[in-house]
């Protein structure tokens, strides 16, 4: 369990399921992946139902997880029921902020972001949102959260991000200490103290009224002690608030469930899911639901009979009606009242006496209310057609959300409409005396944090700081926790709330920050000044040149030159007195296969040859001013009829050495650099001379001085004439 709870609350949600991946891939069995979206609209939905049911009939179906695309056709059409449209349910709460406004807010509740934990995608959530896994995949940008399965672990546990916990312990010390408040009464609940916890928090709701998740901390007290109608009230007055938050029905959901009101419970799930399609915890719930109600052991003989009509689904208030068998094959899962806040059930088809069930549960001592409730209660059985006309006559949770006023009466208002009530901010206004940009510096280089990265330690530093720190070694700068994985992963995502908060409250120290990056990137770019040099071995014009990079120091040089864009470094040879030679090769990076240590493998091709006019050094590897060197071109006919018989003639030689190596030589030169280039027509259409030449002094065993002296010569006939004296004299060697 990922939980370091010792027992669970009665209301928190169970690990496992259908949030891992390997468990989403295995959904795929009854239907293809989306399926549902395809087949929601007129009667299609039903061929999802029937597929869905066959093998769960002939018990064929392993677990309720294999559900799973039924589930998401359910919700599909749920929210087009409700006018939600064909979006994917993503948590109005916290992308609306219907929650809370401020400069910190946690990506999943959209409350005050407590003890923030800055997940591997680069968004934040606050720690409650991870602890108690209220879903899987990240709710902006759909990543998993957590590895392996989407739960931490002791191997991977959830570290506070240092640099947003100090500015929320500066910004806001009252917010966090409502969030200490909560870490106490979740180890209460946790513990199974649940009357400690209820005084708990019913004292601090007299100090804090307004505090919400006071009032679903004190919920779960009254459901572990087995008082769940005062619980409900308690969840009733929340989404009465917060008519958008997915885990108060879901809270609620869970003690409707607990109490057997199976129907009720899973109006609810679905409810939470259409708001929010990642909340593992109500997708589980749903799934195992149906394979309760619908499984072969309950269905018996029956099954011959329309499955929502059987006696053992009907005995319990189950929402899904006959619908599902008539003409219209369109599964009328229809919002209550009570889902915003309304304590007034009306029937439904297939559930058994539900206002009573409802009744029991969300009876309050309001007259109202009572009077509502017993009008409901005592309304005769009705008709298939009666009950189609009550259907429609529902209002959709889409065009209303109910509110309590203050006289104890209801009234609805449309979407996207508020009270003052509701945007009552608990954060959300800065002093400026609190902003310091000490408070946002890269503990590394001393500087504003440009790309912060946070780390799975919780420590965050500019992005390129913490790639040269790794070159070096695998661990934390600060704390020096392994971070092996980390950098296996290469992930690097960007801090999006740290970078947020930069931009809003520090503007003019960014612009200045990335004036002065700019200028290094300017610098890194110049291919002619301070060029970045490789000193191994030879390299040839248009020669493959495979590298091996492991030094600290290379590992900079590559990652600047693929930041830039120029992809491009010098290669010279090291020469005793100067550090390199005075003349190298240029080379292309075409591809860069990093390795899970920090160590990478370069593929490169040779590019322009060139003259070190200056040498230099940064950050650890050479630099050089240089000039680019080529071929001085022929005018006179004569000359240029004598270059190319002599061009023809040692490329003819060429050909015949190559041909007369044993097979084991030609066979390692062919797989190392290719096959010989063919000749060329235009002897001079290139400026560093013929390609066959550079691919036969990268083969030929000369020494690397000699072969130096070759390719600094800006002649293509004294070039030739050297390679002919050198083919001549392996030929003699070859002879013998």
């Amino acid at each position: 369990p990922s939980s370091p709870h010792v027992t669970r609350s009665p209301m928190s949600p169970e690990p496992g399921g259908s949030g891992t991946p390997g468990e989403e891939a295995g959904g795929a069995r009854e239907l293809p992946p989306r399926l549902g979206e395809r087949l929601v609209p007129g009667s299609r939905l039903k061929e999802v139902v029937g597929a869905s049911l066959a093998p769960l009939c002939l018990g064929t179906l392993a677990g309720p997880q294999r559900l799973g695309t039924l589930v998401e056709c359910l919700v599909l059409n749920y929210r087009l029921r409700q006018g939600l449209g064909w979006g994917r349910g993503r948590g109005a709460v916290a992308e609306s902020g219907g929650a809370a406004e401020g400069p910190l807010r946690c990506c999943g509740c959209g409350r005050f972001l407590s003890e923030p934990v800055t997940v591997p995608c680069g968004h934040t959530y606050c720690r409650r949102c991870l602890r108690r896994e209220l879903r899987a995949r990240c709710r902006r940008c759909r990543d998993w959260l957590l590895p392996a399965g989407g739960t931490s672990t002791a191997a991977a546990p959830l570290r506070t991000s240092v640099v947003l916990n100090r500015l929320a312990e500066k910004w806001f010390p009252g917010e966090c200490e409502r969030a200490r408040t909560g870490r106490r009464l979740e180890e209460l609940l946790a513990q199974g103290r649940f009357r400690e916890a209820l005084g708990a928090a019913s004292q601090a709701l007299r100090a804090d009224s307004s505090d919400l998740m006071l009032r679903i901390y004190r919920a779960e007290s009254y459901v572990g002690l087995q008082e769940h109608k005062t619980a409900i009230e308690d969840l009733n007055f929340v989404i009465s608030k917060m008519p958008n938050w997915p885990e108060v029905y879901f809270r609620k959901a869970k003690v409707l469930q607990d109490s057997g009101f199976v129907g009720d419970a899973l109006q609810l799930f679905l409810q939470c899911l259409a708001l929010d399609e990642d909340f593992l915890p109500a997708k589980l719930e749903v799934e195992r639901t149906l394979c309760d109600v619908l499984s072969p052991e309950k269905l018996g003989e029956s099954l011959k009979e329309p499955a929502w009509n059987l006696p053992h689904i009907r005995s319990k208030p189950f929402i899904l009606g006959s619908e599902v068998t008539e003409s219209s094959s369109n599964l009328e899962l229809c919002p209550e009242q009570s889902l915003g806040g309304s304590d007034v059930l009306e029937p439904v088809s297939g559930s058994l006496n539900r206002a009573q069930s409802a009744h029991a549960l969300n009876s309050t001592k309001d007259p109202a209310k009572e009077d509502g409730l017993k009008r409901v209660s005592s309304e005769p059985l009705l008709s298939g057609q009666e009950k189609g006309a009550l259907l429609k006559r529902k209002l959709s949770l889409s065009e209303q959300d109910t509110v309590v006023c203050e006289d104890g009466r209801n009234k609805h208002k449309k979407q996207g409409e508020s009270t003052k009530r509701d945007l009552t901010l608990a954060f959300g206004t800065i002093p400026e005396d609190l902003i310091d940009v000490s408070d946002f510096e890269c503990s590394l280089c001393m500087r504003l944090l440009f790309e912060p990265v946070t780390t799975p330690c919780g420590h965050t530093f500019c992005k390129g700081c913490l790639q040269r720190c790794l070159d070096h070694a695998p661990q934390c700068p600060l704390c020096k926790e392994s971070l092996k994985e980390y950098l296996a992963s290469r992930k690097y995502s960007i801090t999006e709330l740290l970078e947020e908060l930069i931009m809003k409250y520090l503007s003019d120290e960014l612009y200045e920050r990335k004036r002065i990056h700019a200028e290094e990137t300017a610098e890194h770019s110049n291919l002619t000044k301070n060029v970045p040099m490789f000193v191994c071995t030879m390299a040839y014009p248009t020669v493959p040149c495979p590298l091996h990079v492991f030094e600290p120091r290379y590992r900079l040089m590559i990652r600047r030159s693929m930041e830039t864009g120029t992809k491009q470094f010098g290669m010279c040879i090291s020469d005793s007195q100067n550090g390199f030679a005075d003349h190298g090769c240029m080379l292309q990076i075409r591809n860069v296969h990093f390795l899970p240590d920090g160590r990478s493998v370069v593929d490169t091709v040779g590019g322009k040859r060139f003259r070190v006019l200056r040498r230099g050094m940064k950050d650890g590897y050479c630099t050089a001013d240089i000039e680019y060197l080529e071929d001085v071109k022929v005018a006179d006919e004569d000359e240029l009829k004598k270059l190319r018989e002599l061009h023809n003639f040692v490329y003819n030689q060429a050909c015949s050495w190559f041909q007369n190596l044993r097979n084991k030589f030609r066979t390692q030169i062919l797989q190392h650099f290719g096959p010989m280039p063919d000749r060329e027509e235009n002897i001079q259409a290139m400026p560093n001379g013929p390609a066959w030449c550079w691919w036969l002094l990268a083969v030929l065993p000369v020494d690397p001085r000699y072969q130096l002296s070759v390719l600094s010569m800006m002649s293509l006939k004294d070039r030739l004439i050297k390679i002919q004296h050198i083919l001549t004299y392996f030929s003699r060697d070859q002879s013998k």
